[in-house]
This record gives structure tokens, C-alpha cells and sequence, in this order.
């Protein structure tokens, strides 16, 4: 098996290209699930922090042209204190992901990816006030999931979710909110040291395959039954959860 910690090849920079064009697709078919569908893959055969940082990078800069309209219609008293919290806690999760063990990460990564599922399966939604202190813990709860495995979505996804706003306004909180803690989180790697030659490579080969998957995705979205593309989505994610388990890799490496 390809050293963990060892240069990338061009068969295992083509494997993971393909990785992110399914996940650019279920992000694109779904609205979520792409950091949950490359994460656990990708640090089956990638040093956890190098997944990390390339994914991040990835998704920060081929979303980014969303934001500019999002801004306009965000609501910025439950979108601020949750993007101060997460820019604060998320070097929390990154001083983890620096410092922790790599199959140690893996099966953190794996139990986080696993657990979210259930979650988000189950339909669980918050219904409490989205008051300042409640936007200020989920924040820091997604800064953490953030810095430790790049899953930061779920605790603001059904935070935003549950809420009465249009669909419209939250559409916009999720974007703005990614895309400014998103720029936290690169901070915090960034003092880590995560953005490294091999983090250039991944982000090199993986941008036409990532950006063609959240392309072709979309376009699914409008002709797909609603009925099916959550599951399709739940799927690959559980899909992808169980073949990068620590535990099966004298059966699939």
C-alpha cells in the first residue's frame, strides 16, 4: 500500500480526482455530504492534515462565487456570532489534527462521518430561539468539527434549517458562513503548516474533477425525484465511511 506519509504517484492523484468529482457531484446533487463522502477515503491513503488542507482550499475557492449575492440577503444576527466561534474554536480542532496519531485520526474521522449520518438520516432538527449564545455554540461546535476532519456542516445546516426564515435566507447563511469561517480555517492551517507541496498537487489535479462533479450534479438536482436524491446522497456517504475503515485494510489496500 502507498506510504501514508509518502509523495503522491499520478495513479494515486488520479484516484483521488475521482474521488472529489463523486463528491463535487453529491454536493451538487444534495447541497451537502462532499467533505463527508472524500475525508474518510482520502485519509485511507493520504496524510490526514494534506486531505484536509486540500479539500479545504478546493471548496473555499470554487464556492466562493456564490457569496457575492448571499451576502446581500444573510442574516447577519445569527450568521455572525456562529463565524466568530468557528474562526476562534476551529484552531481547537486543527491543533488535533496536527497532533494526534494517523489512525488514530481515521477512526475519529470515520466515528464523526458515521455519527453525522445517523444524524442527519434520523431528520433530527434544532427548534430551540436561534439566540446569540445558541449561534455562538454551534459555531464553535462546526469550527472544531471543522479543524479535526473538514465535516463541519451539520450543526449549522440543521441549526439554519430548523429556523423560519425563507429558503432563500438560509441558502444564504449556509454560503456566507462557510465561505468566511472557511477562511478562519485556512488561517489556522496555515499556522499549522498543513499547506505544504503535496496539499498543491491534490488541489491541482483535483479542481476540473471537483468543479465538473458540483456542475453536472446541479443539473441532476433539476431533473432527479426529490424522493430519491437524499438517499442517493446518505448512500455514497455510508458508502464511502465504510470502505476507508482502518479495521478493512488488509481486504481493500
Amino acid at each position: 500500500m502507498q506510504d501514508i506519509l509518502g509523495s503522491f504517484t499520478p495513479g494515486l492523484l488520479a484516484f483521488l480526482a475521482c474521488v472529489l468529482f463523486i463528491a463535487g457531484a453529491v454536493r451538487g446533487f444534495s447541497g451537502f455530504g462532499a467533505a463527508m463522502i472524500f475525508m474518510p477515503v482520502a485519509t485511507s491513503v493520504v496524510y490526514p492534515p494534506t486531505a484536509a488542507a486540500s479539500f479545504l482550499f478546493l471548496d473555499f475557492f470554487i464556492g466562493l462565487p456564490l457569496v457575492f449575492r448571499a451576502l446581500r440577503l444573510c442574516d447577519w444576527h445569527t450568521v455572525l456570532p456562529a463565524v466568530i466561534a468557528s474562526v476562534i474554536f476551529v484552531h481547537v480542532g486543527a491543533w488535533f489534527l496536527a497532533n494526534t496519531d494517523v489512525l488514530l485520526l481515521r477512526w475519529l474521522i470515520f466515528a464523526i462521518v458515521t455519527g453525522v449520518l445517523v444524524l442527519l438520516i434520523s431528520g433530527w432538527r434544532y427548534h430551540g430561539r436561534p439566540s446569540l449564545p445558541v449561534s455562538f455554540g454551534i459555531g464553535a461546535t462546526s469550527g472544531i468539527l471543522g479543524g479535526v476532519s473538514q465535516v463541519s456542516g451539520p450543526p449549522v445546516v440543521a441549526f439554519w434549517l430548523s429556523s423560519a426564515k425563507e429558503p432563500a435566507i438560509v441558502r444564504a447563511n449556509l454560503i456566507v458562513y462557510f465561505t468566511l469561517a472557511s477562511i478562519g480555517t485556512i488561517f489556522a492551517f496555515a499556522l499549522n503548516g498543513f499547506f505544504t507541496a503535496e496539499v498543491g498537487r491534490l488541489i491541482i489535479a483535483g479542481i476540473p474533477t471537483y468543479a465538473l462533479g458540483i456542475f453536472l450534479g446541479s443539473r441532476g438536482f433539476g431533473k432527479a425525484d426529490p424522493k430519491y436524491y437524499r438517499v442517493t446522497a446518505y448512500a455514497l456517504i455510508a458508502l464511502a465511511a465504510i470502505t476507508s475503515m482502518p479495521l478493512l485494510d488488509g481486504f481493500l489496500r
